[in-house]
C-alpha cells in the first residue's frame, strides 16, 4: 500500500478512536463549559449555552454521567463549570464527586444557567459564555466533540483556529473500500494495537455492564432473555447492551466513532462475538476490528456527524463487514454486504440520544448481519431499486446525500417537535 496512504489510515485511526465518557453532545457541553470557567478563572454568575439543533436533540433525553440522575444542556453545562477538567476533552467529568454533583443541582435550581438555538450553523456547534460581574468568557466548539474553534475574555478573541484541520486528523476523502480492505490485510498491528485494544477493553466492559444490571428499557438484557441463544442474537444484544448503559448515566468510558459512543460501541461488540464463536485468533480480530472502524468512518463522512440519519446504520452495517472479514469475504462479499444492509435499514431516523436507541443498534446489526448472510452467497440487491447502484462506493454516496442533504427537513421538524414548536 502507498506509504501517504497508509499514514493517513493511521492517523484517522488514532484521531477518530478516542474514549468518551458517556453521550458525547452533553459531554461536549461539559466540555465547552469547563474551558470557559478556565478561561474566567472564577465561578461564573451566569451560563449562556448556544447550541446548534442537533446538539439539543442529543441532549434532551440522555442521562449526563455523574450528575445523579439529571438530563439536559443545563445539567451538563453547570457540571462541566463546576467540576469539569478542559484537559480531560471527552472525559471532562470523570472525576465529579459527590459535594460537586449537590452544587450543580443547587446552582440548576436557581437558574443560572440557560440555552439558547443557535440557527444557521452547521449540525456541531456550541458555543459557552460566562459572566461573573464585569468578567466574560466565551469558548466555542465546532466541527468535532473536543474542536475548540475560539475562546474569547472580555470581548477579545484571545484564540482562533480553522475547523478540524486535515493534516492533523487525517484526510477522510481518501477513504474507500478497496483501499480500507488492503489496509486491514496490510497494516503493521504495532502501529494500531494500542488504540484497537482500548476500543476492545473499554466497549466490552460498558457491554458487559448493560448485559448484568438493570439500564434503560434494558434491550439488551431482553434479547438475551426472550430471544434465541444463537450468535446473531448474542451480537445484537452485546451492542445493545453498550448502549443501554451509556445513555442512561453509566459513567463507563467508550471508545467512539465518528464522534459517537453508540457508533464505536457497534462497530466492536457484534464483531468480537463472532470473533470468539469463531475461535479466530488476535490479530485477525484486530484487523477486522480495523476494517471495521474505517468502513463506518467511510459510510459518515458523507452523512456527518449528526444528522437525522441515524448512525447506528453505519455501524451495523460496518460491523456486518467486519463479521464477513473473519470469515476470509473478499472485496465484492464486503461490498455486497454494504448494499444488503444500508439498502434495508438506511434511513432510520434519528431523534435524539436516548434509550431507544439501543433498540436501533439491533435493528441495525441485524439487518447488517442478514446483509452478510446473503452477500456470501452471491445475494445483492440489483442496481436500479431504490438508492442501490452497481458500484458499491456510488452506493454508499447515494446514502450520504440522502443522510446529509435529503433529510435536512426531516432533521428540522423533529427538532421543532422535540421542543414543542
Amino acid at each position: 500500500m502507498d506509504k501517504i496512504q497508509y499514514d493517513n489510515y493511521v492517523k484517522i485511526l488514532k484521531e477518530e478512536l478516542i474514549p468518551a465518557m458517556g453521550c458525547t453532545e452533553p459531554i461536549a457541553i461539559a466540555f465547552t463549559a469547563a474551558k470557559a470557567r478556565e478561561v474566567l478563572g472564577q465561578m461564573p454568575e451566569k451560563i449562556v449555552i448556544c447550541c446548534s439543533g442537533n446538539i439539543i436533540k442529543n441532549v434532551k433525553g440522555v442521562i449526563v454521567p455523574n450528575s445523579g440522575g439529571e438530563k439536559g444542556v443545563e445539567a451538563a453545562a453547570i457540571l462541566g463549570v463546576v467540576a469539569g477538567k478542559a484537559n480531560l476533552e471527552l472525559q471532562v467529568i470523570s472525576e465529579v464527586k459527590q459535594e460537586d454533583i449537590d452544587k450543580a443541582k443547587a446552582l440548576r435550581k436557581k437558574g443560572i444557567c440557560s440555552c439558547k438555538l443557535e440557527e444557521g450553523e452547521e449540525n456541531l456547534f456550541i458555543r459557552a459564555e460566562l459572566t461573573a460581574g464585569h468578567n466574560m468568557s466565551a469558548v466555542e466548539v465546532r466541527t468535532k466533540h473536543n474542536h475548540i474553534a475560539k475562546i474569547e475574555k472580555n470581548g477579545e478573541v484571545i484564540f482562533e483556529q480553522p475547523d478540524v484541520v486535515t493534516k492533523q486528523s487525517g484526510d477522510k476523502s481518501k477513504l474507500n473500500i478497496k483501499d480500507i480492505l488492503q489496509f486491514a490485510n496490510e497494516v503493521n498491528l504495532n502501529d494500531v494495537r494500542d488504540i484497537i485494544s482500548r476500543q476492545i477493553k473499554y466497549n466490552s466492559a460498558i457491554s458487559k455492564e448493560g448485559l448484568t444490571h438493570n439500564w434503560g428499557a434494558q434491550v439488551g438484557r431482553t434479547l438475551i432473555k426472550f430471544g434465541s441463544n444463537d450468535i446473531r442474537t448474542k451480537a445484537k444484544a452485546a451492542a445493545a447492551a453498550g448502549s443501554d448503559a451509556r445513555m442512561n448515566g453509566c459513567a463507563l468510558p467508550v471508545v467512539i466513532n465518528s464522534g459517537s459512543g453508540n457508533q464505536g460501541i457497534t462497530c466492536t461488540m457484534p464483531v468480537l462475538v463472532y470473533a470468539k464463536e469463531m475461535g479466530a485468533d488476535e490479530d485477525t480480530l484486530y484487523r477486522a476490528l480495523v476494517l471495521t472502524n474505517l468502513i463506518s468512518l467511510h459510510q459518515k463522512r458523507y452523512i456527518g456527524n449528526l444528522s437525522a440519519y441515524c448512525g447506528a446504520v453505519s455501524a451495523g452495517t460496518a460491523a456486518a463487514c467486519g463479521i464477513a472479514y473473519l470469515n476470509g469475504g473478499d472485496y465484492d462479499t464486503i461490498g455486497k454486504t454494504i448494499i444488503n444492509s444500508i439498502g434495508t435499514v438506511g434511513g432510520i431516523v434519528c431523534d435524539g440520544a436516548k434509550a431507544s436507541c439501543a433498540a436501533k443498534i439491533s435493528s441495525s446489526v441485524d439487518a447488517g448481519i442478514m446483509g452478510y448472510e446473503m452477500a456470501k452467497h452471491g445475494l445483492v440487491f440489483p442496481f436500479g431499486e431504490g438508492l442501490v447502484e452497481k458500484d458499491y462506493e456510488k452506493t454508499i454516496q447515494n446514502i450520504g446525500r440522502v443522510g446529509h442533504q435529503g433529510m435536512k427537513s426531516t432533521d428540522v421538524e423533529i427538532l421543532n417537535i422535540m421542543i414543542g414548536k
